[in-house]
């Protein structure tokens, strides 16, 4: 079964047209990314995870955001080089996106009408920390902030959503990935 999340496109790093169509049969694990993030040494455990579970199926895909606190700034060579060099990242970038907002892509938009809210096993706890530094979330569908992670079955539905603070690790999303994995 095709959905519209299948066809829209999006460009990888190296220049390559993509869908998710493309990744048919794989999970897919989607995550908005930023180098100067505090949360950015997920990186450090978004390649563990894709290279331990590579073979069982799975692709991490990483879309560079600048949306929060302007923390990706830079180009997608810089970032490209950034994420190879200090995290020995494999997994595919795609070229910088905008993952909320009117300049939203859209795969980030049908990614957000699928599944409007994240698992937030914390309760909150990013959101009230977020708010206690300036920033208001808005709607509570859009992405939240950097290192948000959609998980993307084999059949190319979107079967689960993990906030920010939810680690590469979490037993949570572990869980999630061995589950669409057996899918």
């Amino acid at each position: 079964m095709q959905t519209e999340i299948d066809t829209i496109p999006f460009r990888l790093m190296d220049g390559t047209h993509a869908t998710l169509s493309s990744y048919r049969g794989k999970v897919v694990l989607l995550v908005n990314v930023a180098s100067q993030c505090g949360l950015t040494p997920q990186y450090e455990g978004l390649e563990r995870l894709f290279e331990d579970k590579r073979a069982a199926g799975l692709v991490v895909i990483g879309f560079p955001a600048n949306d929060f606190g302007a923390q990706e700034p830079g180009s997608n060579e810089e970032i490209a080089q950034f994420c190879s060099a200090r995290y020995g990242v494999a997994f595919p970038l795609a070229e910088k996106v905008s993952v909320k907002g009117p300049e939203r892509h859209p795969l980030y938009a049908a990614l957000t009408v699928e599944r409007p809210a994240a698992l937030d096993p914390a309760q909150g706890a990013l959101r009230l920390k977020l708010r206690e530094y300036g920033y208001e979330a808005g709607d509570p569908s859009d992405v939240l902030w950097n290192f948000e992670k959609f998980l993307i079955g084999r059949d190319g539905q979107v079967v689960a959503r993990f906030n920010p603070d939810v680690a590469p690790d979490d037993p949570l999303l572990l869980d999630a990935i061995d589950r669409a994995l057996r899918g």
